[in-house]
């Protein structure tokens, strides 16, 4: 694979990397070579999104989970859109996928070759296809209106009814196909049906659909085409004419599987494909706790404002998580980690948040930031100095280097670390109190001011001029409270936007539960904070954890130079945990 598929966690056996291994002990996909003659890998893969919408963290497992094994087993893998429905798809949703894919660490270039494609490209293969079922009666053309194909089909406790234009003639049928090409009809006058068992148990068997009228315009090829392939015969087609040796899907696909291989061994039994044929593997999709990933349900979050559109930080989608702060490496672990398998479950959210934290803890950089200030006034302070203190970047890697800030005589604070009348195991700052101020002196609480509400609006206190954090005064101090602080003169003032999860029920909107009435109203806080000074050099995406309150992320959309808006990517600690 190319160099951008990096490296990832070391894999875990499953039952596809099983199969593979089977697959190349036995040969089954040794010697093949491309329509020009070029040696295939062993192990081709493929991500196969339609696009008509943004991908979520679902997308995200399927992407990791093909590109890895390709990775893994120095094949190659495929990124095809499956565009063959052009009232849903658009070219906007094609380009946030190629860039959501990249973003993820994946490429699919391997050898200077790009191997980037669209189901469009095989438009007139598939055609091609669909008349020879014809001619081989092996496919018909169906005149019945939609009312009639729905009840005629039957259901999963009776069999469905053959059509009464089943036994149109191979003749009749292909006019009629190549009439519908040609656009004398309208949308839903005839379907392009194949022809195999309405009786069978399995109803996607029951003569499934192969083209529909549809004039629409398509993204790519324009106005060229007004009847397009459906889904389940132009993705088995689509595999072997790429030459895919394992066909990934989850396992809503399964009861699919009998078509796909209908489709694939009618075709190579008219000289279409070669053998061996792609196979089709199923494995249980990602369900994560606190998450809705239903398109239809994610787009109404939108229209009713909820959200502010795919790319918000508390949706599911991997454009919104790259807004967030999370880490192409954090998703990554995390679909290694919650594993392949045939059987559905629930993954909570607190296995991605904690590869999250994995990910983030020994790459960011620390900050100090006051969030909820108040003001702290050194009285004994001198008027107008300041005094440099610092810092290391991060506390285990002091190759990293130190950051510096200033202290000056009047600071902000966390309005929690004062509390004028203190509860039992209190040690922070109330009358009396001695506490040092991270990194920099030891100060004692003389008091606080009030308004006329009574609310305390600034403390004070006094400090020990000989008692500067890394000075060998301040061992002669010994106070149980340590707080953060940032002088309130150069402090950068900046938007912190407090995100937490969507949704305060696990499961939504399972069971035909309302999951608008699970909307968690705390999972977008906006506040000013005060940063240290240094803060304003941040550039998008730049990730950081503010000391004790978590790690945070510069806004790649709404940071401006010298005045960077930071979103809150996760806590330090799991705050849901029960």
């Amino acid at each position: 694979m190319s160099i951008d598929n990096k490296a990832a966690p070391a894999p875990a056996p499953n039952f596809l990397r099983t199969i593979i291994d089977a697959d190349l002990s036995s040969g089954k996909h040794a010697n093949r070579k491309d329509a020009a003659g070029e040696a295939l890998p062993t192990v081709i893969t493929r991500f196969p999104p339609e696009p008509n919408g943004y991908l979520h963290i679902g997308h995200a497992k399927s992407i990791c989970l093909n590109f890895g094994l390709a990775r893994d087993y120095a094949g190659r893998a495929h990124l095809r859109f499956d565009d063959t429905n052009p009232i849903k798809e658009e070219q906007e949703y094609v380009d946030t996928i190629i860039d959501s894919v990249k973003w993820l660490g994946f490429s699919w270039e391997q050898g200077g070759h790009e191997h980037l494609y669209y189901a469009s490209d095989y438009f007139d293969k598939l055609y091609e296809m669909a008349e020879y079922l014809i001619r081989s009666g092996h496919a018909y053309v169906d005149s019945q209106t939609a009312d009639e194909m729905a009840a005629n089909r039957g259901s999963f406790s009776e069999p469905g009814r053959n059509s009464r234009f089943r036994d149109r003639t191979p003749e009749e049928s292909l006019t009629l196909f190549r009439r519908m090409k040609a656009g004398e009809f309208e949308d839903g006058a005839h379907i392009l049906r194949a022809k195999i068992d309405m009786a069978s148990p399995n109803m996607n068997m029951r003569d499934p659909a192969i083209y529909r009228i549809r004039h629409a315009h398509h993204h790519r090829t324009g106005d060229k085409w007004c009847i397009y392939p459906m889904y389940d015969y132009t993705h088995p087609i689509s595999d072997a004419l790429e030459n895919i040796t394992h066909s990934i899907c989850t396992l809503e696909f399964q009861d699919h599987r009998p078509f796909y291989d209908w489709v694939l061994e009618h075709l190579a039994e008219g000289g279409f494909l070669q053998r061996p044929l792609p196979y089709q593997y199923e494995f249980a999709r990602l369900n994560v706790t606190y998450v809705i990933t239903s398109k239809r349900k994610l787009r109404q979050l939108i229209d009713d404002g909820v959200v502010e559109g795919w790319d918000d930080p508390r949706m599911p989608t991997i454009v919104g998580m790259r807004r967030r702060g999370f880490t192409p490496e954090s998703l990554q672990l995390f679909c290694e980690r919650t594993g392949v398998t045939k059987s559905d479950g629930w993954i909570d959210m607190s296995v991605f948040e904690g590869c999250l934290r994995e990910d983030l803890d020994p790459k960011a950089p620390r900050a100090t930031a006051v969030l909820n200030p108040l003001k702290l006034v050194i009285d004994n302070f001198p008027e107008g100095e300041t005094v440099a203190c610092s810092s290391p970047v991060h506390p285990h890697f002091p190759e990293r280097g130190t950051r510096s800030f200033p202290i000056a005589k009047t600071l902000w604070i966390e309005a929690e670390d004062f509390m004028e009348t203190p509860s039992k195991g209190y040690f922070r700052l109330f009358p009396g109190n001695k506490v040092r101020l991270r990194y920099g002196y030891v100060v004692e609480c003389t008091g606080c001011e009030k308004d006329a509400q009574g609310k305390v609006i600034a403390v004070h206190c006094n400090y020990f001029a000989d008692s500067k954090s890394g000075t060998e005064g301040s061992a002669n101090y010994k106070v149980k409270g340590n707080i953060h602080w940032v002088s309130a003169e150069h402090a950068l003032e900046a938007e912190v936007r407090l995100y937490d999860r969507l949704f305060t029920d696990p499961q939504p909107d399972s069971g035909g539960k309302d999951y608008k009435q699970a909307l968690n109203p705390n999972a977008k806080q906006v506040i000013t904070a005060y940063l240290e000074p240094g803060m304003k050099d941040a550039q998008p995406e730049d990730r950081y954890q503010f000391e004790r309150h978590g790690y945070f992320v510069a806004d790649r959309v709404d940071s401006k130079p010298g005045k960077p808006v930071f979103n809150r990517i996760v806590t330090l600690k799991d705050s849901w945990e029960k």
